[in-house]
């Protein structure tokens, strides 16, 4: 068992952190909002920090969850951030979906004061937080890899080494592409079907058999048809993402008209109040006019 400490502690978060302990891992907590992990120590065997610098003295990992890489920043490398008191020999694995500049920057910082550093985004959403399935993709040296993922198994269900650091994020900008533009067919053809008068439990209960199948179709399909979006990876956090994507594709010279579409479907959700909507939510803006 080791001692950890866990910073950020959102819908993903909070979950992991969980995980952590109840696998007998010695944790401590740190949250930008106190009460959550005020919550969060109510809820599990652990210590509360007051701050990030405060959550990894002494500790032999650091894992971090939070929004951006300016978050990600002031957690790590602030006045008040993690490497401020980090051991030397400790290992710093971040969750955040971040950029790959940002995960280059923190190993390079890490390993001039003897910190390894693994970046690994995770795809699976609320659900798979909860219940310990999510997939982790990670970059970072196969050493480091190796002894981090003991720990993750407490939470993750595919965990893959990916490469060198920021292939973690690359990785995850993949993901998101994908589901962007799988999540957009997906509200056109349930919303086809819909205003064709179908039986949609019978489509999609068909459909998830044949070539069309997919995790957000099993997933998201009958919620979607529902309108229920209150819950999930919100719409918010998907535009923050997207933007990460944009960024890195005019970087290397990579077209992504469909993602470009759909981002700017994402801003009229937004306009309709849905900032905090399932990224799901994309049929919404389809039934405003059936």
């Amino acid at each position: 068992m080791a001692r950890v400490a866990f910073i950020g502690l959102g819908i993903m978060g909070f979950q992991m952190a969980g995980h952590l302990a109840s696998a007998g891992h010695e944790v401590t907590v740190a949250n930008r909002t106190p009460a959550k992990a005020e919550k969060w120590v109510r809820e599990y065997q652990g210590t509360l920090a007051h701050t990030p610098r405060e959550a990894a003295s002494d500790v032999d990992f650091v894992f971090t969850c939070v929004g951006n890489d300016d978050d990600l920043k002031n957690a790590v490398l602030g006045e008040h951030g993690a490497f401020a008191n980090i051991k030397n020999g400790a290992m710093l694995i971040d969750h955040t979906t971040a950029s790959a500049q940002i995960a280059v920057e923190l190993a390079q910082k890490g390993k001039a004061s003897g910190i390894a550093f693994l970046d690994a985004p995770v795809s699976g959403g609320e659900a798979g937080a909860k219940n310990g399935t999510l997939t982790v993709m990670m970059g970072g040296e196969q050493a480091d890899f190796n002894r981090a993922k003991p720990l993750i198994e407490a939470y993750g269900q595919t965990i893959q080494h990916m490469g060198n650091v920021g292939t973690g994020q690359l990785t995850k900008m993949v993901n998101q592409i994908c589901v962007a533009g799988l999540l957009e067919a997906l509200a056109e053809g349930l919303n086809f079907g819909r205003c064709s008068g179908l039986d949609m439990e019978k489509v999609v209960d068909v459909i998830t058999k044949g070539a069309a199948q997919s995790w957000q179709m099993e997933n998201r399909a009958r919620t979607m048809l529902e309108g229920e979006f209150d819950f999930g990876f919100a719409v918010k956090w998907m535009q923050k993402d997207l933007a990460i994507c944009f960024r890195e594709a005019k970087k290397i010279g990579v077209e992504l008209p469909v993602t470009e579409l759909v981002e700017r479907f994402y801003a009229e959700i937004i306009g309709m109040s849905g900032e905090r909507w399932d990224a799901s939510s994309l049929i919404a803006r389809l039934r405003r006019s059936n």
